[in-house]
């Protein structure tokens, strides 16, 4: 029997179909996960911004070891997603992106592109327990799955 770990995947709502590959991707390498997060199985009706992060969000964090964020198209964009990396870092938590099957570096919420701390892997059982264990520490080429570098997302500025 493999480890046992309290996660947090932080995901976009419409990506709620899409946790069961999730956890089954992780479970295949031996680790089973107890998920906090909220979802369709588990949900918040609440209406309160404030009120959802202080009652529900931060307990949750804070109840994980590691904030594993799903990556997937409606990623980049989602304030609450961005929100709960930023929290996680706060709280000094293991931080873990995994790249959805189709995903790109388009995708990484700006929260985690710029945590230097945390792993992104792709679609790999193995590298996503690697990098939950904190065993990887490096960004993955969402097409091919091999590690490499931070993405560099510096823009030329040109003058008028």
């Amino acid at each position: 029997m493999g480890d046992t770990k309290n996660i947090f995947i932080s995901h976009v709502h419409k990506d709620d179909d899409m946790l069961p590959k999730l956890k089954s991707l992780i479970s295949k390498a031996g680790m089973t996960v107890r998920d906090g997060s909220i979802n369709s199985d588990k949900p918040n009706n609440a209406k309160n911004p404030d009120y959802i992060k202080a009652k529900y969000l931060k307990p949750r964090i804070d109840w994980a070891s590691t904030l594993v964020v799903f990556i997937t198209q409606n990623t980049a964009q989602s304030d609450w997603v961005n929100w709960e990396i930023q929290y996680a870092i706060e709280q000094g938590k293991h931080v873990v992106g995994v790249f959805a099957q189709g995903a790109t570096d388009a995708d990484l919420p700006d929260a985690l592109r710029t945590h230097g701390d945390a792993a992104v892997v792709g679609w790999q059982s193995a590298r996503v327990v690697d990098a939950i264990n904190g065993k990887i520490n490096s960004f993955d080429d969402p097409a091919t799955g091999s590690p490499r570098s931070v993405p560099d997302y510096t823009i030329k500025r040109y003058n008028c």
